[in-house]
C-alpha cells in the first residue's frame, strides 16, 4: 500500500508505517497545486495530512485514493463531503493531543491573570514597574467554565481541580463520570457565560458553532472573565470580541486559532484581533508537542493497519 505524508510527520510514525509494508512517501512541502498533481502522479491509497487542506480537486486527482487520515482531531482542513462522494473515507485521531491543549490552556489562564507577556516587555524595555504587576487574581477559588467536556475538557477539568477552582461546563452529553470524578456540575450554557471567571471552548467548528461566542454572549460575561479558545477560529466572532477586550467589558482572552489563518507559505498575520492590549495569541500549536506529535504519530499507524488488515477505518467521520 502507498501511503504520501503531505505534512511534517513523526520519524516513529514513518518507520511504524514502512514496517507494515507500506511505501511511504513523505513531501511536507506539497501543498494546493503541488498536492493535485502529486496525487495524480504518485496515485497513493492513503493520504495523511495534519494542517494541509485537502479540497474537492485534490482527492479527484487520485482515483486510487481510499483513506485520508487527519493526524490530528479536527478535519475542517478536509472536504469531507467530496470525500464521501469519491469513497474515500476520512480518519482522525482524536483525544490524543488532549493533554498538550489542556496545557496551553493553563498557560494562557495563568499568563493573562499575571500578564507575563505585558511583564517580559516592559523588562527588556528596561522598565521596572512592579506595582502596575501586582494586582494578580489568582485561579484558587474561581469558576472554571468548560464549554464541551470531551477528552480535552475533562484533562482541563483534571487540573483546574488541582488548582481548588470551582468546576461548572455546558454540554449536549452530560458526563456523569466526569461530574462524580471531578466535582464539575453541568449548567446551561448562558449560566455559565454569566457566571465563569475563566471559560475555555473546545467545540468543532460547525453551522452550530460558528460564532456561538458573539456580542450578545461576551455581554453576558463578567468584565473580569478571561476567554481562552484552542478549539477552532470561527467558533468566536474576533470583531466582538476586540471590542468586549478593548472596551473593558471582558477581562482578556488567549486564542490559539484564528478566524483567518496564514497559508503554510504565509509568514506574516495581522489579523487585529491580536493586537489588542489583553489579548494573548499562539501560532495555532495546541497539539504541538513532542508527547501529543507521537500519540498522534502512533495513532496514524494504528488506523493504517487496521485498514490494509481489515479494510475497516479507525475513527472513520463519514460514511463512504
Amino acid at each position: 500500500m502507498k501511503v504520501l505524508i503531505a505534512d511534517k510527520f513523526e520519524k516513529e510514525g514513518i518507520d511504524g508505517l514502512k514496517k507494515l509494508g507500506c511505501e511511504v512517501i513523505c513531501n511536507p512541502e506539497m501543498k494546493d497545486e503541488k498536492l493535485v498533481a502529486g496525487l495524480k502522479e504518485l496515485a497513493p491509497q492513503v493520504l495523511v495530512v495534519r494542517s494541509t487542506k485537502v479540497n474537492g480537486a485534490m482527492i479527484k486527482a487520485s482515483p486510487s485514493l481510499k483513506l485520508i487520515v487527519r493526524a490530528g482531531s479536527g478535519v475542517d482542513n478536509i472536504e469531507v463531503p467530496a470525500a464521501t462522494v469519491a469513497g474515500v473515507a476520512v480518519a482522525n485521531c482524536p483525544g490524543m493531543n488532549s493533554v498538550a491543549v489542556a496545557e496551553l490552556t493553563f498557560a494562557f489562564m495563568l499568563g493573562l491573570d499575571r500578564r507575563l507577556v505585558h511583564n517580559t516587555v516592559d523588562l527588556r524595555n528596561s522598565v521596572w514597574n512592579k506595582k502596575e504587576y501586582s494586582k494578580a487574581r489568582g485561579l484558587k477559588g474561581r469558576t472554571m467554565g468548560i464549554v464541551g467536556l470531551g477528552q480535552i475538557g475533562v484533562e482541563i477539568a483534571k487540573r483546574a481541580k488541582a488548582f481548588d477552582m470551582h468546576l461548572i461546563y455546558s454540554d449536549v452529553i452530560t458526563n456523569e463520570k466526569a461530574e462524580k470524578e471531578y466535582g464539575i456540575r453541568k449548567v446551561a450554557q448562558d449560566e455559565l457565560f454569566k457566571t465563569a471567571d475563566f471559560i475555555s471552548l473546545h467545540v468543532p467548528l460547525n453551522e452550530k458553532t460558528k460564532h456561538m461566542i458573539g456580542a450578545a454572549q461576551l455581554a453576558m460575561m463578567k468584565p473580569t472573565t478571561v476567554l481562552i479558545n484552542c478549539s477552532r477560529g470561527g467558533v468566536v466572532d474576533e470583531q466582538a470580541l476586540a471590542a468586549a477586550v478593548n472596551s473593558g467589558k471582558l477581562g482578556g482572552a488567549g486564542l490559539d486559532v484564528f478566524e483567518t489563518e496564514p497559508g503554510a507559505n504565509d509568514t506574516t498575520f495581522a489579523d487585529p484581533v491580536i493586537r489588542c492590549d489583553r489579548v494573548y495569541g499562539t501560532h495555532h500549536i495546541g497539539a504541538s508537542t513532542d508527547q501529543a506529535q507521537l500519540a498522534v504519530a502512533e495513532e496514524t499507524v494504528r488506523i493504517v493497519e487496521e485498514y490494509t488488515k481489515t479494510g475497516q477505518v479507525r475513527n472513520q467521520v463519514n460514511n463512504r
